[in-house]
């Protein structure tokens, strides 16, 4: 069940849409990068109230296979058959992992972290605080489009923390990395502020011009 990614293909594919959620749910948006970039609606973020456990939950196992978002990702994203902590299969041991902001290989799956591609933080600041709680327990959990959670090394996920692209960058894949950002804030429906949308804007004109096609949640 892997979404491996050729190195050389790598930005391409990150852009790409990921899985559709329900046809009578669904709305599809797709337009260059740059034009991406532009259409996402400007407004000052408000942190007020913020407390991720309360108002995002955790890690779900939402198919009731014993593996919850974490594993399931993880499973995603192995680029090499996986062992298991238990026999029951439910927690990933190893596999093999590329962690796509620094080009790193890993072997045990306690070396990465899921990371929210648009941190939790930053989702309540820009929209997400008026959000029902099911729908900020579906962003926390979402499956339904490869750029929404990735693997990734501890250390670049806590030296990015709640950060968004005007104040922290990943080393490698960043015209990837803006171009998964600006999908996952496309798909949510989520605002930018202004300091934000001018650093979108002027990554997505230095990338390659490719188009972002986005399923909204």
């Amino acid at each position: 069940m892997g979404r491996s990614l050729a190195a050389s293909g790598l930005a391409t594919g990150l852009l790409l849409a990921g899985l559709a959620v329900p046809a009578e749910a669904a709305t599809y948006y797709s337009a260059t990068l740059r034009s991406a970039a532009r259409s996402l609606p400007v407004a000052a973020e408000s942190n007020a109230g913020y407390d991720r456990t309360r108002y995002f939950g955790s890690w779900l196992d939402t198919n009731r296979d014993c593996q919850n978002t974490r594993a399931e990702v993880l499973l995603q994203e192995a680029r090499a058959t996986a062992t298991y902590t238990t026999t029951r299969r439910c927690t990933v041991r190893t596999a093999r992992w590329l962690t796509t902001w620094d080009n790193r290989t890993h072997y045990s799956a306690s070396a990465v972290e899921i990371d929210h591609t648009v941190p939790v933080h930053e989702a309540w600041g820009s929209g997400a605080r008026s959000w029902s709680q099911a729908r900020r327990v579906a962003f926390y959990n979402d499956l339904g489009d490869s750029r929404s959670l990735n693997a990734q090394t501890a250390a670049l996920n806590s030296a990015k923390q709640a950060r968004g692209p005007e104040s922290w960058m990943p080393p490698a894949n960043r015209c990837a990395y803006i171009g998964q950002w600006i999908a996952v804030k496309i798909r949510w429906g989520l605002r930018v502020d202004s300091a934000e949308k001018a650093a979108l804007i002027r990554y997505a004109d230095s990338c390659p011009n490719v188009r972002v096609s986005v399923t909204k949640a």
